[in-house]
Order: structure tokens, then sequence, then C-alpha cells
């Protein structure tokens, strides 16, 4: 019997289940293709005709946000009350987080690009919010820096930037490209703790994940740059941006719970035999 057959077996038909969706989850449609069919043009054009001064505000604009969700993160998720349980794995609240970003994205269809500046950080942080409620609804501990860390790597799973070569290779290897500048910010984290916030670690891993996110910002201000959008469709837009990302979450999350309870290699074994193709 092929290892990867023995490593499907040990998983149970439920946990086997959650790992097909989880697949699919971070192996669905890319979100450029999510947004093109919303907007009906390709975002390859509608990128070309951004003007130049959007890329640097776009580039801006995502490390600032990277940065206040982390600030907020080292602030608050680490403080645990009775009315509050933040270790209690239940549903998570998807919706409310998706007409928060709704709203929001309806002011960036009003006011397009020069909203960029107000409405990303805003908009990040939300999904930084509702990253960290699927990963609580997962069984993680949102008071450990790892965890905290690893919900910010998430919005730098879904896009590439122009010298990144991982993309095209799946989940793994996109978490792989990144595990390393995760477990050195995370030790200078737990060991330093919010003076670590500028350190040289943290950084890079910032860095890394807003060159990966940004690509997708600006994907998503390209289908808002449309004349005319409204803010109907900005709505729609934000809509479908964090629809994304929530699912990145919760197929991350879900592999790595199966892992705590079936190790690291196990997993990845029975991960690689399910051909999405053919549960479509």
């Amino acid at each position: 019997m092929q290892p990867s057959s023995l490593a499907t077996q040990s998983l149970s038909d439920e946990d086997l289940r959650a790992l097909r969706r989880a697949k699919h989850e971070l192996e669905s449609p890319a979100l450029a293709m999510k947004l093109a069919s919303i907007v009906g043009a390709p975002l390859e054009k509608l990128i070309s005709r951004m003007p130049a001064f959007a890329n640097e505000k776009v580039t801006d604009a995502t490390e600032l946000a990277l940065r206040k969700c982390l600030s907020i993160a080292m602030r608050t998720l680490g403080r645990r009350d009775s009315s509050s349980p933040l270790l209690v794995p239940d549903k998570p609240s998807n919706l409310l987080h998706k007409f928060a970003v709704a709203t929001t994205g309806a002011a960036g269809g009003a006011f397009g690009l020069f909203a960029l500046p107000v409405e990303l950080p805003v908009t990040t942080t939300l999904m930084f919010r509702s990253i960290c409620d699927i990963a609580r609804s997962e069984g993680e501990d949102l008071t450990a820096v790892d965890t905290q860390l690893q919900c910010l790597t998430v919005l730098g799973m879904g896009g590439t930037s122009a010298s990144d070569d991982d993309a095209d290779f799946g989940y793994f290897i996109m978490r792989g490209a990144l595990a390393q500048a995760v477990s050195k910010a995370s030790s200078e984290m737990a060991t330093k703790g919010f003076t670590a916030h500028g350190s040289a670690a943290l950084l890079r891993l910032l860095h890394s994940i807003a060159a990966r996110f940004s690509v997708q910002v600006s994907e998503q201000i390209a289908a808002k740059s449309i004349p005319a959008i409204g803010a109907v469709l900005g709505a729609m837009v934000n809509t479908v941006f964090i629809d994304h990302f929530q699912q990145v979450a919760h197929g991350h999350f879900t592999v790595r719970r199966l892992e705590r309870q079936y190790g690291e290699q196990t997993v990845k074994a029975a991960y690689q035999t399910i051909d999405v193709a053919l549960d479509t």
C-alpha cells in the first residue's frame, strides 16, 4: 500500500471531508477571476489604466494597514476575560465581518482611489479580525504570538509579488516560503513582547506579506476604478475581497487543526492525494 493511501486512511471520515473542503478553499479560483466576473472586465486591462501614482499609494497603504493590524493584535489579542472566551471553538461571525467590509467598500466605490488611505486600513483590520475569528473557531490560541502571525500570513497567501516564484506550486509551498520568517519573528516577539514591534525579523515578515497582499489590493482597487462604479458595486467588490481571504483562512486553520491531531507529514500526504478537479 502506498504511503499516501496510509495517510488518507489514518484520518477519520469526518476529518478527511474537512481536509477536502480545506483544499477546495485553498485552491479556489484566484481573486482576479472572481473580481473580473463581478465587474465584467479583465483586471489586467483595468490595472494598466490605473495612474502611475496608484501603485505607490497601494504599497504605502498596504504597509500601513498591516502594521495597524499587528499593533491591534499585540495590544488586544493577548488579553482574555470571562466575557470573551478566546479559546472556545464556536462558529466564526463571517457574515458580520462581510457586512462591515461591504460598508467600507460602498464608501470606496463612491470616492474611488482617493478613499484608499482611509478605506484600506479599516478594511484590512476588519478582515484580520475575521481571520482571527476563524482561527479561534478551529481551536487556535489567539493569545499565542505564533497564532497572531499565522493570522497575518493569511493575507500573504493569496497573492504574489513580481519576484515570487512560489505561488504556482500550491498551498504548502506558499506556506513554507513564509515559515522561516514567521518563526524568526515569533521568537523575537515571544522574548521581547511589544518592544519587538520594530525588530528586523518582524519587518522582514511584514515586507514579505505586504509584497504579496498588495498584488490583490491592486486587483481590488482596479475593480473599483471603473468610472461611476458606485456604492453598490464597490460593496460587492469588497465582499468578494473578504470572502476570498475568509476561504483561505478556513482552509489554512483547518489544515493546522488536523496537523495538531495527526502530524504535519500525515496531513500533507493526505492533502496531496485529494484531486480537487474530481470533486467539482
